[in-house]
């Protein structure tokens, strides 16, 4: 028998069980858009994520995402190519589930009203799991009701209360705060007073002090007053609302008789009414020298301005000491194309591996930024 003519019979079978490559993902018009440095790229890492919002990973690898709507989701990257493998709900019926933390493999869940703790979470992604009720005592006010929570250097969870208001005094004294307490959702205490509205904070990896941004009040005009962003040096400190924003814009009702010297000014002005969100300090080794251990800011765009700003991502450098904010320059941007966004960033992570990933809540995405070089 001819066995070169044998041969591709025999191998035919075979062919059945060889696996095709993961194709990669068509070319996005939108992602092509989006302006970086040189050496930077973007991509999705998952679409389909409905009002995607804060971002955590787990020890696995997983991240998860909260959102404004009544879900939270988890993106497995099993393989670990840089996108999700898949798009898991792993908890529905929520009350604006903003805030997610991971712990000691739990996932811990900020809604308006409360924080849930979902232990074994990776464990059990598939199983709709019923969380533990850490704390069940946050204000039930919308306005300004969008929970950010994370784990400090000191063990505590952070969780900020905005104010109910675009700017008055408010009668409970947990408003216009950032809190802390114990993972056990005992000891609860306020860090920072006098915070209009911040849903992003982080700590400096160099001297642990914790930075946030917060959103200006609205009425004054198109260019007043500058988003803040913030550094508490420690417990205590106020930081102005309602007398005064951005360190010396007077509130026109309840700045009268007030001194701007008596509050912390921020760290660094920013654009105004760009909401800043979720700022990240980059702590990855892949990005360039230049970018390490600097800030990288959000910015969900202008809602009340004659003309939209923001909708970007902005890069504020620090100087030697990593106390004091040097520059505030634009990092990405393209999401907003002329008068019209396509899509408005909330929050950052930095992966393991390096890259950066970025959720959007109105593209219903969630990017990961890497450096190619």
């Amino acid at each position: 028998m001819n066995t070169r003519l044998l041969l591709p019979l025999l191998l035919a079978p075979l062919a059945a069980f060889v696996p095709e490559p993961k194709s990669a993902p068509a070319p996005d018009v939108n992602l092509s858009k989006i302006k970086l440095p040189a050496g930077f790229t973007i991509s999705y890492f998952a679409r389909n994520v409905k009002s995607a919002r804060e971002l955590a990973v787990g020890p696995d690898g997983t991240v998860y995402v909260g959102t404004k709507d009544d879900k939270v989701y988890a993106l497995p990257d099993r393989n670990k190519d840089g996108r999700a493998d898949e798009v898991i709900t792993i908890a529905t019926g929520l009350n604006a589930p903003n805030g997610v933390a991971v712990r000691n493999g739990a996932l811990y869940v900020a809604e308006i009203n409360r924080i849930l703790r979902y232990d074994n979470i990776a464990a059990r992604l598939k199983q709709k799991p019923k969380p533990v009720v850490v704390y069940g005592k946050l204000p039930d006010k919308e306005w300004h009701g969008y929970r950010y929570i994370a784990f400090g250097p000191d063990g505590k969870l952070y969780v900020p209360v905005g104010a109910p208001c675009n700017t008055c005094l408010p009668e409970e004294p947990i408003y216009a705060t950032i809190n802390r307490m114990n993972a056990d959702g005992t000891g609860l205490e306020t860090y920072a007073y006098g915070v209009r509205n911040t849903v992003g904070f982080d700590w400096s990896p160099r001297d642990k002090a914790l930075w946030f941004t917060d959103n200006g009040r609205d009425q004054l005009g198109d260019n007043l007053p500058a988003d803040e962003l913030n550094r508490a040096a420690g417990p205590g400190q106020h930081f102005g609302f309602p007398y005064f924003f951005a360190g010396d814009v007077a509130d026109p009702e309840f700045g009268k008789g007030k001194s701007a010297d008596t509050y912390v000014k921020p760290a660094r002005k920013l654009g105004p009414h760009v909401a800043a969100l979720g700022m990240k300090f980059y702590t990855g080794t892949k990005f360039p020298a230049q970018y390490r251990n600097q800030i990288f800011v959000p910015e969900h765009g202008s809602w009340n301005r004659s003309s939209k700003i923001g909708y970007r991502i902005s890069l504020v450098k620090l100087d030697a000491t990593g106390k004091q904010a040097v520059s505030y320059e634009t990092f990405a941007d393209g999401w907003l194309q002329g008068q019209t966004p396509w899509g408005r960033p909330v929050c950052l992570l930095v992966l393991p591996d390096g890259s950066l990933l970025v959720s959007d809540d109105q593209n219903d995405a969630v990017y990961r930024i890497s450096y190619k070089g």
